[in-house]
């Protein structure tokens, strides 16, 4: 949250939009680095989302506001924003090239949009690992956020903004633990939907002998920013 912090650029007094907010852990791990004159609105199409991040930053020092919001029909005037923030999130949204026509309109002139994803590499390993489990080769190419990945964004979004740049985070995780591994599976659309739940058991079985053999698992984590200006 650090690094995509740093990539923002806005000037010290700015409207800032953040759409898909979550949590708000990207103003939670950066509170102390806001400049004063930031005016930002946390949102997001979930209420309890929305309820959660300002949960998380009652008690901060900032300039706060709180709202939930469809981003393909953003509710604010027309040049608004001197920047707009989709942090994960526009890969979720049903018509990506609405969305990102209403971030425009909102957007004033030379204002910035910063939005974040993943990479066709991104925890190809852990859907490898799930794949040999069920015997689903194709278990990868059927989960993949195909809508917006830092492969194809720039042609997205050139679409729509005239100056896009991407910048890449590229990282790994080691896990030597088997739970939080098989808790995370559990937890994502991919062990739902090809996992029956009375094979966990099993899987984590799975997991043991994996981590038993090889000492752990190297999850590639492919992720990054697309700055796009008005």
């Amino acid at each position: 949250m650090q690094w995509v912090f740093d990539r923002m650029r806005f000037s010290s007094s700015s409207r800032i939009l953040d759409l898909g907010c979550g949590s708000a852990y990207l103003w939670l791990e950066n509170l102390g680095r806001l400049p004063t004159g930031w005016d930002i609105t946390l949102s997001d199409l979930s209420t309890g989302m929305v309820r959660e991040a300002r949960a998380n930053l009652d008690d901060s020092i900032g300039d706060f506001e709180y709202l939930a919001i469809n981003a393909q029909s953003i509710p604010f005037m027309a040049g608004n924003f001197e920047g707009v923030i989709a942090n994960h999130m526009l890969y979720h949204v049903p018509n990506i090239e609405n969305a990102l026509l209403e971030i425009r309109r909102v957007l004033k002139p030379g204002g910035r949009f910063y939005a974040t994803t993943v990479g066709e590499s991104h925890l190809m390993e852990l859907y490898d690992l799930v794949g040999r489990f069920t015997q689903d080769a194709n278990i990868l190419e059927e989960t993949l956020p195909e809508k917006f990945l830092l492969e194809n964004g720039k042609n997205v979004l050139s679409n729509i903004y005239e100056e896009v740049t991407l910048s890449r985070y590229e990282d790994s995780l080691i896990v030597t633990e088997v739970e939080p591994l098989v808790r995370y599976v559990q937890s994502m659309m991919i062990g739902k939907s090809v996992i029956s739940p009375n094979r966990f058991n099993e899987f984590t079985e799975f997991v043991t002998r994996e981590i038993a053999i090889k000492g752990s698992i190297t999850l590639t984590k492919d992720s990054g920013i697309f700055e796009a200006v008005v």
